[in-house]
């Protein structure tokens, strides 16, 4: 399964937007500082999360809500 993610930056309310196979793992990378983009921002949160059964699938939602470049947008998925 693959899943399409969104994360918060617990110290300033940031939103990161990616997709991965296994988001346990991925998270984890994320709070430990093994990605470079996002360590200044420690700790994140998962704020939402699709499954897909494909990496394409799961792709090409990752870059339509990357898309959308609205916070609002982001805040009207539904919450975990």
């Amino acid at each position: 399964m693959h899943v399409t993610y969104i994360l918060k930056s617990n110290k300033d309310s940031r939103y990161y937007i990616g997709c991965t196979k296994d988001i346990n793992e991925r998270l984890r990378m994320h709070n430990s500082g093994k990605v470079i983009s996002t360590k200044r921002f420690i700790p994140w949160t998962l704020y939402y999360k699709e499954e897909y059964n494909s990496n394409k699938e799961a792709r090409r939602r990752e870059l339509q809500l990357k898309s959308w470049k609205s916070r609002k947008s982001l805040e009207r998925l539904k919450f975990l």
